[in-house]
């Protein structure tokens, strides 16, 4: 049987939310980066399928935002908190021998940023 992701908004936006919960959860146990991104990447896909996005297989936040700015130019302003919490997937995803420099308050900090974000993608779906 092959593998087929779901193509419905409030799939992604249920676990979506499950992984943002985890995030505040796991923030108290030090473990966090890469549930913080994989949250966020489901909320951009949410929003996205809602528009009628052809789902892709992707998780860097970057293009994804690029894709969602087509429908909420407002979105921009969370370029930069994208780009760090990208980096933390990645840094937590596949072994990295250097040391990355990223403390667990960065993570805190990305998530009180990507919070705004969170709510504005929560917003299309509360109306």
């Amino acid at each position: 049987m092959s593998h087929k992701d779901s193509i419905y908004p409030s799939d992604w936006m249920k676990i979506a939310e499950k992984d943002f919960d985890r995030v505040e959860f796991l923030l108290k146990a030090h473990d966090t980066g890469f549930f913080l991104q994989q949250s966020v990447e489901k909320f951009l896909k949410a929003f996205l399928i809602s528009k009628g996005w052809k789902l892709k297989r992707i998780h860097d936040l970057e293009p994804l935002l690029n894709e969602v700015l087509l429908f909420d130019a407002s979105l921009e302003a969370y370029r930069f908190v994208l780009q760090k919490i990208s980096g933390f997937y990645f840094i937590e995803l596949y072994p990295i021998i250097l040391d990355t420099g990223i403390t667990e308050e960065d993570i805190k900090q990305a998530f009180t940023e990507v919070k705004g974000l969170i709510e504005k993608i929560r917003s299309y779906f509360n109306k």
